[in-house]
């Protein structure tokens, strides 16, 4: 016999499944969940007993115990595990929802992409997503999508958002390698910005990674020039304006990997190389404008 689980109930579980992934895997306690779900402390205790005598939930006692979920919380909600999920992005209105992550993305009626509506279940508070907002989510993990569209309703009961989606795509199967610039252009640690500003003009490209003794250190880009030229220090060495921050890939990461990566290091750029050895790179403008829709562009 399937289990009826209260509106209450449900949001304790989704609750105490989004804390304890986050926290990834310490016991989770009733006030965190009463926070998360903007309920009574109390009322989350009173529930959790109803939640432990069915087998839902776990009690750890001690001074750092708490609650955690049980592998029946997980299939009655049809939930992956935390150590089998892959985390979906949600960006709601241009921001990133850290807590959010999709579970499930279902089209009831696909026969009309440009009109048609997704189901999207959600692992995190829901009820930070209202209807009109405008939501992106993916990249998914096996067919790499990516839908935009306007929030049209929401199932609290399901932990689900609707939404009337404007844009359906795939991310291409693409790798670094097949995009990159190459030969790598570099500059030195102690040119002075006028002249690596020239190479970089000279070349039409838009940085250069900074090397010191054969070791690259960081990268100058068009950007620290102009900060340069404001700040009257075209004189100085491109070491003392350059971002002391490189960040690699190899040439067979995929797109889709790229683009977290640049986001997950905050950096625009990426030195591709070959089993460790720099042979090029990329950058977030030609990843972005050149190889994925303008809509996804407009997110990242």
């Amino acid at each position: 016999m399937e289990l009826e689980l209260t509106q209450i109930q449900k949001d304790i579980l989704y609750a105490l499944i989004t804390l304890y992934k986050k926290k990834i895997g310490l016991s989770i306690k009733g006030e965190e969940i009463a926070e998360l779900i903007n309920r009574n402390p109390g009322t989350v205790r009173n529930q959790m007993q109803a939640l432990r005598a069915l087998g839902l939930v776990e009690g750890v006692p001690g001074p750092k115990g708490g609650y955690k979920p049980t592998a029946k919380a997980y299939e009655l909600l049809s939930v992956t595990k935390p150590e089998e999920a892959v985390r979906v992005p949600v960006i709601r209105n241009d921001e990133l929802l850290e807590d959010l992550s999709v579970e499930e993305l279902d089209f009831p009626s696909i026969s009309h992409p440009e009109v048609c509506q997704a189901r999207i279940r959600v692992v995190g508070d829901i009820k930070k997503i209202t209807v009109g907002d405008r939501i992106l989510v993916g990249p998914t993990p096996v067919n790499e999508m990516i839908v935009s569209g306007k929030v049209s309703g929401r199932d609290d009961t399901a932990n689900t958002i609707i939404i009337d989606t404007e844009s359906i795509v795939a991310l291409p199967k693409d790798t670094i390698g097949e995009h990159m610039s190459s030969p790598l252009i570099t500059v030195d640690k102690d040119m002075i910005v006028r002249d690596a500003t020239k190479i970089l003009s000279e070349k039409k490209i838009y940085c250069a990674p900074v090397k010191s003794d054969g070791s690259l250190i960081g990268i100058f880009t068009l950007e620290h020039a102009v900060k340069a030229i404001a700040e009257d220090k075209l004189d100085a060495r491109v070491e003392e304006v350059m971002r002391p921050k490189i960040v690699t890939a190899e040439k067979d990461t995929k797109i889709r990997e790229a683009i977290r990566l640049m986001r997950d290091e905050d950096v625009r750029v990426l030195i591709v190389t070959d089993r460790g050895n720099p042979i090029g790179i990329i950058t977030d403008q030609k990843v972005l404008t050149r190889l994925l829709p303008p809509f996804v562009v407009e997110k990242f």
